[in-house]
């Protein structure tokens, strides 16, 4: 990590800002804070920066809302937004991922452990410049430098975790990712996510692309399939 890369906190609690905002320094981060929605749209807008870290209850424009709002911004599609709140409820973190967030992470929680998560998702989500750019197989096409799929032709825009956990499965066409596998291989070893984490994002990818391409199999894990592409 260096101290190119900028995070957005946002929460509508001065003494929280400061306190992170502090930690955060030390690492060599550059820091901006907002105090609510509509503030850091602006200043995402202005800066982009590399993550944004939100919470949930806020005034005027709570998290969630905020969260969609981000993702509405072209420029800021493949930002990390990561959620730090003391709502640990399934349903508000069901909530969060639905909005396009990559990670939901829980109060309390110690400045070293939020400095290795935040540190995991910066590593984990940056682009591989040695990579394939793009990769056709049937009618699905994905372009790994510009975070775009393609089906039958037809642009289809995905948020950053989304994004790379198809990118995984379309990999290897019929192999079974399991769950154990895809959690290090998209969220890393250092990050904890909630059950459904997975299981959010699959959704969201079928009804984005559809169906047909990603299979569950039960106990196991899931896999990109090309049946349906045998004639």
């Amino acid at each position: 990590m260096n101290d190119k890369h900028k995070i957005l906190l946002v929460d509508d609690e001065e003494d929280i800002l400061d306190f992170l905002s502090y930690n955060l320094k030390k690492e060599g981060f550059i820091v901006f804070c907002a105090s609510n929605g509509r503030l850091a749209l602006k200043i995402a807008r202005q800066e982009i920066p590399h993550l944004i870290i939100l919470d949930v209850m806020m005034p005027e424009i709570d998290g969630i809302e905020t969260c969609n709002e981000l993702r509405k911004i072209d420029e800021l599609k493949n930002v990390i937004i990561a959620f730090l709140t003391a709502r640990g409820e399934d349903y508000s973190q069901i909530a969060g991922f639905d909005a396009g967030a990559d990670d939901y992470i829980t109060k309390p929680i110690r400045p070293k452990v939020l400095i290795s998560r935040i540190k995991a998702l910066l590593k984990r989500t940056e682009i591989s410049t040695t990579a394939q750019v793009r990769t056709k197989y049937g009618d699905i096409e994905i372009d790994t430098d510009r975070y775009l799929i393609f089906k039958n032709g037809e642009e289809i825009n995905l948020p950053k975790k989304e994004f790379a956990l198809f990118n995984l499965l379309f990999s290897k066409p019929d192999k079974v990712f399991t769950r154990t596998d895809i959690y290090s291989k998209i969220w890393g070893d250092d990050i904890i996510v909630g059950d459904r984490t997975i299981d959010v994002h699959i959704r969201k990818l079928r009804e984005k692309i559809g169906d047909e391409y990603i299979k569950t199999i039960k106990g196991v894990g899931y896999k990109f399939t090309g049946s349906s592409f045998i004639e």
